[in-house]
């Protein structure tokens, strides 16, 4: 897998986290537990995609 393609299949990924925590969050009794995992995935994911284009620029 190029490292475009992985950059790319992270972007959207971050995208579907960004989706799920704004749906979590305005649940009448959001899951704090759930928002705290989704949240940390997509702050590891957003590390990944920056240490990525470092490499690809």
């Amino acid at each position: 897998m190029s490292l475009n393609t992985r950059l790319d299949a992270l972007k959207e990924r971050h995208a579907s986290l960004e989706t799920k925590i704004f749906d979590e969050d305005h649940r009448p009794q959001p899951d704090a537990e759930a928002l705290t995992r989704l949240k940390v995935e997509k702050l590891r994911l957003k590390e990944e995609m920056e240490r990525l284009r470092t490499l690809v620029h």
